[in-house]
Formats: C-alpha cells, sequence, structure tokens
C-alpha cells in the first residue's frame, strides 16, 4: 500500500469516526434518537440512579466528544481507549435485553441489527491503531520490511 493511500485511508476512518459518533450523540442530545427507548430499558436495569434526562445528555454529549476526538491528530490513542467502554455499553443490550434485541436465535431485530454493525467500528478501530503503531515505529528509527 503506498504512503499516499496509507494517509488518505488513516484520513478516512478518522472522519468515519466523527460522522458517526458526533451525529448519533447529537441526535441524543437534541432527543431525537431512535435508539433512546433501548437506551431508556438499558438505563433503568444499570443507571437508575441518575437521571435519566442527564444520563442521556451526558452519553450524547460523550458520543459528540468521542467523533471532535477522532479528528484532532495526536489523539487517536486516547479516542481508541474512550472507544472501549462506549462498545462495552452498546453491546450491551445484546445480553442484557434480548427482547430488544432478537427475535430468534441467531436472528437479531432492527436493535440487534444496529449494535451488531459495531463490529465494523471495532474493525475501524484496530485499523487506526495499527496506523498509530505504524508511525511510532517510524518515530523511533525502526524500519519495516514491508
Amino acid at each position: 500500500m503506498t504512503e499516499t493511500l496509507r494517509k488518505a485511508c488513516f484520513l478516512l476512518a478518522r472522519l468515519s469516526f466523527f460522522v458517526v459518533y458526533f451525529y448519533f450523540g447529537l441526535l441524543k442530545v437534541l432527543g431525537y434518537s431512535p435508539a433512546e427507548a433501548i437506551v431508556h430499558e438499558l438505563w433503568s436495569r444499570t443507571m437508575s440512579f441518575i437521571p435519566f434526562n442527564s444520563f442521556l445528555l451526558f452519553f450524547g454529549s460523550f458520543e459528540m466528544l468521542l467523533g471532535i476526538i477522532f479528528l484532532i491528530p495526536g489523539l487517536e490513542r486516547l479516542a481508541l481507549y474512550l472507544l472501549i467502554p462506549h462498545l462495552i455499553t452498546t453491546f450491551g443490550p445484546l445480553v442484557l435485553l434480548p427482547q430488544f434485541t432478537w427475535k430468534g436465535f441467531m436472528v437479531p431485530t432492527l436493535a440487534g441489527h444496529y449494535i451488531i454493525k459495531n463490529i465494523t467500528i471495532i474493525a475501524l478501530a484496530i485499523l487506526v491503531a495499527a496506523h498509530i503503531g505504524h508511525f511510532e515505529q517510524k518515530k523511533a528509527g525502526v524500519v519495516s520490511s514491508k
């Protein structure tokens, strides 16, 4: 892969993270998220000691911040660390709320599809992590044989 293509892929990955996280977070903050019902149900089973509106505002703001951090060069590692708890919470309904996420064995509902697509986000995060590692090796003076 040429260096130009590698840089373009990395930029597109960062932009993709921004669009997905900022936009979905903004929908939550504005009260238009189609995921609000499932977020509410998960909240009621795990964090009901926090007022739901406050939680939704925090969660949406966290997603927006995560998207913004992915845009800032040099902060990708921080974004990846912040991505981990977010993905854990988003996969939670597959186990904690099966009535919302599964029609039957291995047959997801629309909400289940929405959650399962996060596997692509994990793959994209691995790509970003690999790219960051590539540049750290270059900085350290290690020359790859590839």
